[in-house]
């Protein structure tokens, strides 16, 4: 295992290397120059338009309910385990990277909300389909379907062992056992290794819940989103809300902290320091960002194309409402609380590192904080695997066609892979999806650069018939 966890680990670093960090950061700052910064003046418009549903026949769901759904798949472990993980890897400055990515990475993803829309297409069942694949073959010709391909080859991969259900479950699992047996005292053997009461229970119970929901479709997952994710994201932000409020006067020292990491002016695990402590920042900033937020990866357009609505640009909007919520508010939460904690200097690991940012952080007892941040954990990562088993479905229907047979076999080897999930190594798990994100990123981020021409004329046109008053605003 130790073999298999080194091989994983320089397929990781090589994915995850400068060289595609600065490709998926340079498209973000194309995007927002080509865009005028319309993450900045447009936020507003945006989450005006995120609870304002368009009366359009055009689409299956919602465009609130389309949001929910990619939000459903962007706040997962990511917002709570992955910025933990970032920041005990990469210091507190891992922290501004996630920003500062997730600043450009909403011009990114307001592009692929847009060019989800414009060029979504209905297959012969009535379903709406679109997304990255979509917008390459149609947006750059049949020579590019080849990128098209691979994109999906690795979406479906990143679904099914990466970012969609192993380390959902992972997560779940993982919570629950700090929570009811820390010391793993309850154990049963399978396959001649020890797992915990709780690890096995816990489970089976959301292999459960998540078939009786991903069975139903889109539409029941948009559903079932539409109600779960605001409350879920209300009530973890008023938890952090009350952690940095009742330390209100640890502010300062915690930022100064992530600022000085970032820049390689503290240094980090190992006594690694200046230009050192500056790339490993970037590196776990960017990676656990997109890996949050999901901007560049192409996930996101799955569940836009889906959308009721006649104006690609507005649905890129409501689109690039999902970075904002996910990173620039959720993930600035958790890594600010534990920072403020000091918990990624301590000997933690994952979710052990955010239980000890609430425990220290929540005017309650230790038992009622691990209890709400694992509820918390469950329910963020119980419907990340609901949004992605959608995004993962969409990738096989490209390469295979929409035959119901092969899409119905897919959703049970899916939730098969839910199943099997909390019994595999966290490390080579979290590399895993790392691996497949990076993978899924390059031929999408290639993409909306070449596109990014037609991103710019559709957002001009688009703003001048709104200024203009020919659109419902």
């Amino acid at each position: 295992m130790e073999k298999i966890n080194d091989i994983i680990s320089t397929i990781d670093d090589y994915v995850w290397g400068l060289p595609l960090i600065i490709l998926i950061i340079a498209c973000g700052i194309l995007l927002t120059v080509r865009l005028g910064f319309v993450q900045v003046r447009k936020l507003g418009k945006a989450l005006k338009y995120m609870l304002k549903n368009e009366d359009s026949d055009s689409g299956e769901v919602s465009s609130f309910s389309a949001l929910c759904t990619a939000l459903s798949a962007t706040v997962g472990t990511g917002n709570i385990v992955g910025v933990a993980t970032a920041v005990a890897a990469g210091g507190a400055g891992a922290l501004l990277w996630m920003e500062v990515a997730a600043f450009f990475g909403m011009a990114t993803k307001y592009a692929e909300g847009l060019l989800a829309v414009k060029y979504r297409i209905k297959d012969e069942n009535g379903d709406i389909l679109g997304g990255p694949f979509y917008y390459i073959e149609n947006g750059l010709g049949k020579r590019w379907k080849w990128l098209g391909k691979m994109f999906a080859v690795f979406g479906l991969l990143a679904g099914l062992m990466g970012i969609g259900t192993i380390t959902q479950i992972n997560g779940i699992t993982s919570a629950a056992n700090n929570f009811f047996d820390p010391k793993s005292e309850h154990t049963i053997s399978i396959l001649g290794m020890e797992h915990t009461l709780t690890t096995v229970i816990a489970g089976a119970i959301i292999t459960v819940l998540a078939a009786l929901i991903i069975i139903g479709g889109i539409k029941r997952i948009a559903k079932i989103s539409e109600i779960i994710v605001p409350a879920m994201i209300v009530t973890y932000i008023g938890c952090c809300l009350i952690i940095i409020c009742c330390h209100v006067t640890e502010i300062p020292n915690a930022v100064s902290e992530i600022i000085k990491g970032a820049f390689g002016l503290r240094p980090i695990a190992g006594g690694i320091a200046g230009t050192s402590v500056i790339i490993l920042s970037m590196r776990n900033g960017v990676a656990r960002g997109i890996f949050s937020n999901e901007a560049g990866l192409g996930s996101a357009p799955i569940a836009a194309a889906a959308a009721k609505t006649s104006e690609p640009a507005r649905q890129g909007l409501v689109t690039m409402t999902g970075t904002f919520i996910d990173t620039i508010i959720v993930c600035t939460m958790t890594g600010l609380s534990i920072v403020m904690a000091g918990s990624h200097e301590k000997v933690l690991e994952g979710v052990s590192i955010t239980t000890d940012a609430f425990n220290y952080g929540l005017p309650f007892p230790e038992r009622v904080s691990s209890f709400i941040l694992m509820v918390c954990l469950a329910v963020f990562a119980f419907t990340t695997i609901l949004g992605w088993n959608y995004y993962s479905e969409r990738c096989l229907s490209y390469l295979t066609g929409s035959k119901k047979v092969v899409r119905s076999a897919y959703k049970w080897l899916y939730i098969a892979a839910v199943f099997i999930g909390p019994y595999l190594t966290v490390k080579a798990v979290w590399m895993l999806a790392d691996i497949f994100n990076g993978l899924m990123a390059l031929p999408n981020v290639i993409a909306l650069i070449l596109l990014s021409g037609v991103v710019s004329a559709e957002t001009k046109d688009f703003l001048a018939r709104l200024k203009a008053g020919k659109i419902q605003d």
